[in-house]
């Protein structure tokens, strides 16, 4: 049987790396050993499309190459190897394509059975503006971070809500027997509280801040929109949040909402299943309301689609061309207002119930101003995501500039826990970072912890050891890191509520706060984290990141075990070079303790 070769994270098999522009070439070069070697081609696809086999040129006894033309458009590419040899008088027909990890791939007996490697093929670089490129963001849940009222009053309570009695209680739902909230809960943290918070932030070394929703919404999440165009009466004023967002701007910050475009509130003025608002005029009650087209009823008005049959969600229907008007129009549109105030950029929730044409429409709004940025919701890997039976294009220019890193968080978790092993935890992360195009990448907000997770340092087992490796390998890992409010003050939690509590002020644990508050100045110090080269290395129980330029490096090793590792032998998913070779001498018969790291910097 045929030996052969092929690993696209090598330039030497694969070129370029990764993603490709479209109207680029690739470079594909294969090696096959065997005792005659009738034809070696290459049988590549755009996704939906018919196959293209290419015959590779010999290029000495075992190298076979070629090249192809990234010409019909962006999207997935598709490929594997076809590999006919002599043996034994025996014609044999191989089919190589990658495995479950990436990398170095395997042979397969047919056509029909064998895999293929992924090429994304995109039509722009995402260029982010610098001042989110180089920004250390921290995510705030409005109700659960600072009342900034002298008396700690609530503004504007909700009728049927109940207020916590201090700000040292547990959150806790009120559910009827289906499951739904019967009352909502709030702490009462407003956009004052925010406000006197600055300083705090800017101590930490945060320069960006993404909120969770601020309109106007029944609940405490705030993501059934009541009001696009007021800001919810819990938080203050328009003015309030206006002076928020000029003093931020004045301390060198800058802001990111959230846009809840999929479904509205069962009580929002568009909808107003319970007459709240004075007008009437919302779907439910009146089949002429210029809301009514947002929606589908099924049986009207009771039986109606709504977000995950979620019935206080209306889901709105986003081909409406009145809905993407009202959201994206050039003219007093949602978006139009509140990025005209000075807001710095949207990510988007749930991206997966937006079309890629909504997406499109708002990321042209967004054009129109400048130095602003567009993120998206996306659990997965975003560059081969399916939802609703479409394959998505997210990150192929025009629609996302990134998205939020959960698979990061998810890897993080694993390998912290020792539920993956190191160079499990390696291959998936470079066959993401193979998958995505380089800026997008880039541009990744990235977390160990949102409103919608575990909190991280309950997710490692309250161990400040293994939550200081945690905040490490957020701060070295591409992308833009997100600290979730609380993390670094040692908040804990399950799922939700228990993950939303509130700032704890009047204890914060000082050591994950300084660990933490290390994390962020190492990484604003060493412009190498922004835009370095990034290349994975591993032991059998040992996990590293190494960023570098031509003449630069960082490299990070850590031991997430509970006992001390020797370097011995490091496995590096990179070719070799003079910098791999000095971080492997630098880095070999080193001991790092149990959940421990080692840092070292080129001289």
């Amino acid at each position: 049987m045929a030996v052969i070769r092929f690993n696209p994270w090598k330039s030497t098999c694969k070129h370029p790396f990764g993603a490709v522009k479209q109207n680029e070439i690739g470079t594909f070069t294969i090696e096959v050993h065997a005792e005659e070697i009738f034809k070696v081609n290459l049988v590549i696809h755009k996704d939906l499309q018919k196959e293209n086999t290419i015959t590779m040129t010999k290029m000495n006894e075992t190298q076979f190459s070629c090249e192809f033309f990234f010409n019909q458009g962006a999207g997935l590419y598709f490929y594997h190897f076809e590999i006919q040899t002599k043996e034994d008088e025996k014609t044999i027909t191989e089919f190589y394509g990658p495995t479950e990890k990436g990398g170095e791939g395997q042979k397969f007996s047919s056509a029909e059975d064998a895999w293929d490697y992924q090429v994304t093929c995109y039509k722009k670089e995402e260029q982010a503006p610098d001042w989110y490129r180089e920004g250390i963001f921290y995510q705030i849940f409005p109700d659960r971070f600072a009342n900034g009222n002298p008396n700690r009053m609530i503004n504007s309570p909700k009728k049927n809500s109940y207020i916590y009695a201090t700000e040292k209680d547990d959150p806790l739902y009120v559910k009827g027997t289906d499951g739904e909230i019967l009352r909502w809960d709030f702490f009462g943290g407003n956009f004052s509280g925010i406000l006197q918070k600055i300083p705090y932030l800017k101590e930490l070394g945060v320069n960006g801040i993404y909120l969770n929703p601020i309109f106007e919404a029944n609940s405490n999440h705030r993501y059934d929109t009541a009001d696009y165009f007021s800001v919810d009466p819990v938080l203050g004023t328009q003015e309030e949040f206006e002076t928020l967002l000029r003093t931020l701007h004045e301390n060198d910050m800058h802001l990111i909402l959230d846009g809840v475009f999929s479904h509205v509130g069962k009580n929002s003025r568009y909808f107003d299943a319970e007459k709240m608002y004075d007008q009437k005029t919302g779907a439910y009650n009146d089949r002429h309301s210029p809301y009514y087209s947002w929606f589908t009823f099924y049986n009207y008005p009771d039986e109606y689609a709504s977000w995950w049959g979620i019935k206080d969600l209306p889901e709105v229907n986003k081909e409406d061309q009145g809905y993407q008007e009202f959201i994206y129009g050039k003219k007093e549109s949602v978006l139009t207002k509140w990025t005209g105030l000075g807001v710095d950029g949207w990510r988007l929730d749930v991206a997966d119930e937006l079309s890629d044409e909504f997406i499109k429409g708002i990321r042209e709004n967004i054009e129109s101003f400048s130095e602003k940025v567009l993120l998206g919701e996306v659990w997965e890997d975003a560059s081969n995501k399916v939802s609703y039976h479409k394959r998505r294009e997210y990150i192929l220019g025009e629609h996302l500039q990134g998205v939020m890193n959960y698979p990061l968080r998810n890897s993080v978790i694993e390998l912290l826990n020792e539920k993956e092993t190191p160079e499990t935890i390696s291959n998936f992360l470079m066959r993401l970072y193979e998958n995505y195009p380089r800026e997008v990448f880039l541009n990744n907000l990235n977390n160990i912890g949102t409103h919608d997770t575990e909190r991280i340092f309950s997710e490692v087992g309250n161990h400040l050891k293994k939550l200081d490796l945690a905040f490490g390998l957020l701060f070295i890992f591409p992308g833009v890191p997100c600290i979730y409010y609380g993390d670094e003050a040692g908040l804990t939690g399950g799922k939700d509520p228990e993950n939303r509590k509130f700032f704890p002020w009047s204890d914060i644990n000082q050591t994950i706060y300084e660990n933490c508050k290390k994390w962020v100045a190492y990484r604003k110090n060493n412009p190498l984290l922004t835009d370095g080269k990034l290349c994975f290395f591993y032991t059998e129980h040992l996990f590293g990141i190494l960023r570098y330029s031509e003449d630069s490096y960082i490299a990070f090793l850590s031991n997430p075990s509970n006992y001390p590792s020797t370097v011995e032998d490091l496995t590096f998913l990179a070719e070799e070079s003079p910098i791999i070779e000095q971080v492997r001498q630098q880095f070999t018969n080193r001991t790092l303790k149990e959940n421990s790291y080692l840092l070292i910097e080129s001289k």
